[in-house]
């Protein structure tokens, strides 16, 4: 993808809703932010962002807020080795270049310098469950089946895995699995390499997983019921950087109390809050596991993701949580499948 240096520039006015636009259509995880000469103000990167979402720093504040000011920055018409000597030496992923005037004149980002390679991890989709809110639609077909567009929903999830450089997918079943493995087979025609776990017994949203030899590598699990375009990559960085056992995906939820709320101590009134906001963080169904999580994991046990959690918080493990602020849908009920319907008819006409 060719992005011209503009589209990955901001003033420090732009608010970081603006910023996350910059990051996903500029597709090189950074946003850079410029005065009106387009001298180098700060950046900010897709870490950056998700940091200040679990800081509960609002979207609408100003990138200036959160853009960091110290930078590492190379010279115009830099060389390749010299640039990616520079990016090993400080353990950076992105140099800016600028001219003798302090100018913005280009991105150097180490995977236009070098392949991206497969991503160190495998997956599994969790594809398994009986779909009982979205009847009749599941009485011929289980829910990761259900075409959204011209596809069904884990075709899109599979898609999704295999851009990101991931090629080992395992699938769990329970419900109609023929239609699921008739469909994919061993996922050659897909761009993967797909196994097949089967509950005999549904065993919950973490279960599954203790059928499955222990892996040697990092897991990510996704439900089978998800349609997003959650960058896994970022998403493996900011696991590594915080060094986690687990990593949960969170997505914010707004819950607006339609009433005024009244603060009292005794009969007193001390104060009314007219139809509040809260926001909350909330379960994505989307999770990064270390091997060591797995010994955890009861063997065909019914057992589900909260209870993991649970059990390695109990136990002094690292887990936490990675904000996703890219397209992300829970098609668990009707008013959900048709939203995701309409959202890839807008996809298709914008392409």
């Amino acid at each position: 993808m060719n992005i011209a240096i503009e589209d990955l520039c901001m003033p420090e006015q732009a608010s970081l809703r603006e910023a996350i636009s910059v990051l996903q259509n500029g597709a090189k995880q950074i946003a850079l932010v410029v005065d009106k000469e387009r001298r180098l103000l700060g950046t900010i990167t897709d870490g950056d962002l998700r940091r200040a979402m679990l800081g509960g720093v609002t979207m609408e504040a100003s990138a200036a807020s959160v853009m960091q000011r110290s930078f590492i920055a190379g010279r115009e018409k830099m060389e390749k080795a010299d640039v990616f000597a520079l990016m090993q030496e400080k353990l950076i992923r992105h140099v800016p270049l600028l001219n003798r005037a302090g100018i913005l004149v280009d991105l150097a980002w180490i995977s236009d310098l070098i392949q991206q390679d497969q991503l160190d991890l495998s997956a599994v989709v969790m594809a398994g469950g009986f779909g009982k809110r979205l009847l009749p639609l599941t009485e011929s077909l289980p829910k990761p089946m259900l075409p959204v567009g011209d596809r069904p929903v884990m075709e899109h999830i599979i898609g999704n895995l295999r851009g990101a450089g991931i090629r080992d997918v395992n699938v769990t079943t329970h419900y109609m699995p023929e239609k699921i493995i008739n469909y994919f087979g061993n996922g050659r025609n897909f761009g993967v390499r797909i196994n097949y776990v089967s509950e005999d017994r549904p065993l919950g949203t973490a279960g599954a997983l203790g059928l499955m030899p222990v892996p040697d590598r990092p897991m990510l699990v996704v439900n089978g019921d998800i349609m997003t375009q959650v960058d896994y990559r970022a998403m493996q960085a900011f696991h590594r950087e915080h060094e986690a056992d687990l990593t949960v995906g969170v997505r914010q939820y707004d819950l607006q109390i339609p009433y005024g709320v009244m603060v009292c101590e005794g009969a007193e009134v001390r104060k009314l809050s007219e139809k509040p906001n809260h926001k909350f963080l909330v379960n994505a169904g989307i999770y990064m596991l270390e091997p060591a999580v797995h010994r955890f994991i009861p063997r065909n046990e019914r057992f589900d993701m909260t209870e993991l959690i649970e059990a390695l918080i109990r136990d002094g493990r690292r887990v936490v949580s990675f904000p996703i602020m890219e397209y992300w849908l829970d098609i668990g009920q009707h008013e959900d499948y048709q939203q995701a319907q309409t959202d890839q008819g807008k996809r298709r006409m914008s392409a």
